[in-house]
C-alpha cells in the first residue's frame, strides 16, 4: 500500500459512521438496561431508531417495536424488528468503511448475486425447534445484560438441544452455547460493573436474525466449484477457551487463465483449557495437506473445491494436493494490486469483519510506551497501529518478531473508538538476512526448540487421546 493512500485511509471515517454508532450504542444501552425499562433516555434512543429507520424497508417494524416498548409490551416482533435495524445499522457502517478500504487499496470487488443477497426461508414453515431459541433471546432482552442472573442465562441450554439435533442449525447452537457462557462467566454483574452491551449486544442480534424462521439456515450452496493453483499469504489463528479455528486468507489462480481471487479456507476443532501454545495445532492433523503449505512456505493444486459467494471455501484436504514452493511476500507483491475481492453477504456485513489482506514494505517499526504498550509502522510519517491483541499465542510472531520487521503481510482492521489497524500474519526481517516469521509457522509442530521440548515431554494432546482411548475400550 503507497502512503499517500494509507494517509487517505487513516485520515478520517467515512460520513455518517459516528451517526450510525450513536444510534448503535443508544440502543445497546437500551438493551443492557433492558426492554422491560428503558426509561427516558432509553425511550429517547428508541425514537431516534425509529426516526433514522424512518425511510426504509424496516420502517413499520421498527416503528411498532418501539411503540410495543414503550406500551410495556416488548415481546413478540419486537426484538427480531430492533436485531434487525441494528444489524442494519452494522451493515451501513461496514459498507462505508469497506469501500473505503477498496478505493485506498484499488482493490476490485466482487458483486453478490441476488439469488445469494436474499435469505430462503424453510420450506416447511415454521421451525420448532427455533421457538426455544427465540424466547430465550426475548427473555435476554426484555431483563437486560444488567437484569440477568444465573437461572436465565442457564436457559440457554434448553433452547440448545433442539438445535443440536439439526446439523443445519449449527451456525445457531454455537452462537447460543458461546453466548450463554459468557453471561454465566460474567453474572451477576457487581452494581458498579458495565457490562461488554456493544459485543453481547452483536451476539444477541445475530442470535436473532438467526432465529427466525426466514433465515438461512447454514452458510448457504456452494456458488461453483474451482480449481487451480492456491497461494497462501497467511492465516489468522483463533483462540478460544472451546475452540481452535485457522483461517488461510490465500490468492487462487484459477485454471484457465480466468483473473486471480482472493479466497478463504478454514479448519477447525473443538479444545479444552488444558491445550493451549504448542498443544493446539495438533487438533488440526486431519487437515494435513492444508497444514503442510502453511509450514512448509508452499502452494497448493486444488480441484473441484466448493467455494462460496462470501469467498471462503468448504476445504477438503481430498480435492487439494501440495504445489511448488512459494514465497509469500512474492505472491502478494504479484497479486494483491489486481485480485478480485469476494463480495460480502447480507449477514456477514459488520465492522468486526473487515480483514482485508495487504502488503506494507519499507516501514519503520516503533514502539510506544503510552497510554499502553503498543507499536506502529511508520511509513513516510504515516502511522498504522499493528492490532497486537490479535497474535495468536500459539504462534513464534510476537511483538518482537514485528518490531525487527521492515515488510509484512497483514489483515486491515478496524474498531470502533480506534480506527484503523493492521494485524500482522507474516513478518520479514528488516536486517538481512531478512528472514521471514508467519503464524502458521508451528502448523505441523513448533519450530522454536524450546517449545518442540516442552511439547515433547508433556504432550496434553497425546495424553487426552490416550485417556479417551482408555475409556472407550472399557
Amino acid at each position: 500500500m503507497l502512503p499517500a493512500r494509507l494517509t487517505e485511509l487513516l485520515d478520517s471515517a467515512p460520513p455518517g459512521v459516528e451517526e450510525a454508532l450513536e444510534l448503535t450504542d443508544g440502543l445497546d444501552a437500551v438493551l443492557a438496561d433492558g426492554l422491560a425499562r428503558p426509561g427516558a433516555q432509553g425511550t429517547a434512543a428508541l425514537e431516534d431508531l425509529a426516526a433514522a429507520t424512518g425511510s426504509t424497508p424496516l420502517a413499520a417494524s421498527v416503528r411498532a417495536a418501539v411503540d410495543a416498548v414503550g406500551s410495556g409490551r416488548p415481546t413478540g416482533p419486537a426484538p427480531a424488528a430492533l436485531a434487525g435495524a441494528r444489524t442494519a445499522l452494522a451493515g451501513a457502517v461496514h459498507d462505508a468503511l469497506l469501500e473505503q478500504a477498496d478505493t485506498a487499496l484499488g482493490r476490485p470487488r466482487d458483486d453478490l448475486p441476488e439469488s445469494a443477497a436474499s435469505p430462503a426461508g424453510g420450506a416447511g414453515g415454521a421451525d420448532p425447534a427455533l421457538e426455544g431459541a427465540r424466547s430465550w433471546l426475548a427473555e435476554l432482552a426484555v431483563a437486560g445484560w444488567r437484569g440477568i442472573d444465573r437461572d436465565l442465562a442457564a436457559g440457554a441450554d434448553a433452547a440448545l438441544a433442539p438445535l443440536l439435533e439439526d446439523p443445519s442449525r449449527r451456525r445457531l447452537a454455537v452462537l447460543i452455547d458461546g453466548l450463554g457462557a459468557e453471561l454465566r462467566a460474567h453474572c451477576p454483574l457487581s452494581g458498579e460493573a458495565d457490562p461488554p452491551a456493544r459485543r453481547w449486544s452483536d451476539l444477541w442480534a445475530r442470535a436473532v436474525l438467526l432465529a427466525q424462521d426466514a433465515s438461512p439456515a447454514g452458510p448457504g450452496a456452494p456458488a461453483e466449484e474451482v480449481s487451480g493453483r492456491l497461494l497462501p499469504l497467511g492465516a489468522d489463528v483463533h483462540e478460544h477457551p472451546t475452540a481452535f479455528q485457522v483461517q488461510v486468507h490465500a490468492v487462487l489462480e484459477p485454471s484457465g487463465g480466468d483473473p486471480a481471487r482472493l479466497v478463504r479456507a478454514a479448519a477447525s476443532a473443538p479444545k479444552v483449557d488444558v491445550l493451549t501454545r504448542e498443544s493446539l495445532w495438533g487438533l488440526l492433523a486431519g487437515h494435513s495437506v492444508l497444514l503442510g503449505a502453511l509450514a512448509g512456505h508452499h502452494a497448493l493444486e486444488v480441484a473441484g473445491m466448493p467455494l462460496l459467494h462470501g469467498g471462503d471455501l468448504l476445504w477438503d484436504d481430498e480435492r487439494a494436493r501440495p504445489g511448488e514452493p512459494a514465497d509469500r511476500f512474492a505472491a502478494a507483491r504479484l497479486h494483491l494490486e489486481d485480485a478480485l475481492a469476494p463480495a460480502v453477504p447480507p449477514l456477514e456485513r459488520h465492522p468486526a469483519r473487515i480483514a482485508e489482506p495487504v502488503l506494507l514494505e519499507g516501514y519503520a517499526a516503533k514502539k510506544k510506551r503510552s497510554p499502553a504498550p503498543g507499536l506502529d509502522l511508520d511509513l513516510d510519517g504515516t502511522r498504522l497501529p499493528v492490532s497486537l491483541h490479535r497474535l495468536p499465542e500459539s504462534s513464534s510472531l510476537d511483538l518482537k518478531a514485528a518490531a525487527a520487521s521492515g515488510a509484512c503481510i497483514g489483515l486491515m482492521r478496524w474498531d470502533a473508538g480506534t480506527g484503523w489497524s493492521v494485524q500482522p500474519l507474516g513478518v520479514a526481517a528488516k536486517k538481512a538476512p531478512a528472514s521471514q516469521t508467519h503464524t502458521a509457522d508451528w502448523a505441523m509442530g513448533p519450530t522454536d526448540p524450546k517449545y518442540a521440548s516442552a511439547l515433547k515431554k508433556t504432550d496434553p494432546l497425546g495424553t487426552l487421546r490416550e485417556r479417551a482411548g482408555r475409556l472407550l475400550r472399557k
